[in-house]
């Protein structure tokens, strides 16, 4: 009878959601996010990508988009190169009813266990010119990327131009397992640190 065989690899599961963004200038977006991760890295369970509602900017002095859209996913490797990704991409709608993008962000997944959250600054493409630019709003067809992964490497993007514009808070709840076991040590050191800096 074989014995069955030991999982390779060490773990990370992530939990978390997308809660809420502040775009000044507009009345209403929604999110696509998806992770990206390098040749050594399995997804074993979860969503690659995700599409949340729509959401409108709230009436109070906060003029936040609650978003509240929950992601969840686990991968393995037994490298951390290519340490896995979370792409956001923010559309909203204009005033012609068409589908635009507001903005985009990246943001690696955290290396510790525990729970944090992070405020993603999203930018956009910009036109080369204020022609294109003019002819841009009224055809609705804005720069944009076609595929959001590219956001994830560098090849490329320094010959990008860009604007920013707008903020995402992200909430992450992540558990790792195994690392130890392959040489890398994650730990969190504060109490270490600032033992030694008392000292000195």
């Amino acid at each position: 009878m074989a014995l069955p065989t030991p999982q390779s690899g060490f773990l990370i599961s992530v939990v978390g959601q997308i809660e809420k963004a502040e775009f000044a200038e507009f009345d209403n977006i929604y999110c696509k996010y998806c992770f990206v991760c390098g040749p050594d890295w399995e997804r074993l369970s979860g969503y690659e990508e995700g599409l949340s509602q729509v959401s409108r900017k709230s009436q109070d002095d906060r003029q936040i988009f609650v978003l509240n859209f929950p992601f969840e996913v686990c991968f393995k490797s037994t490298n951390p190169y290519g340490w896995p990704r979370i792409v956001l991409s923010i559309y909203g709608i204009d005033s012609f009813g068409n589908s635009v993008i507001r903005g985009y962000g990246m943001y690696h997944l955290p290396v510790t266990s525990g729970k944090c959250t992070k405020v993603m600054s999203t930018f956009v493409p910009a036109s080369s010119s204020m022609l294109q630019q003019m002819t841009s709003w009224f055809t609705g067809r804005r720069p944009e990327y076609l595929d959001s992964r590219v956001l994830a490497f560098g090849d490329g993007r320094e010959v990008t131009r860009v604007a920013s514009q707008g903020k995402v808070w992200i909430t992450f709840n992540v558990m790792i397992k195994d690392m130890r076991k392959y040489g890398f040590d994650n730990v969190q050191r504060e109490n270490a640190a600032s033992t030694s800096s008392q000292s000195s």
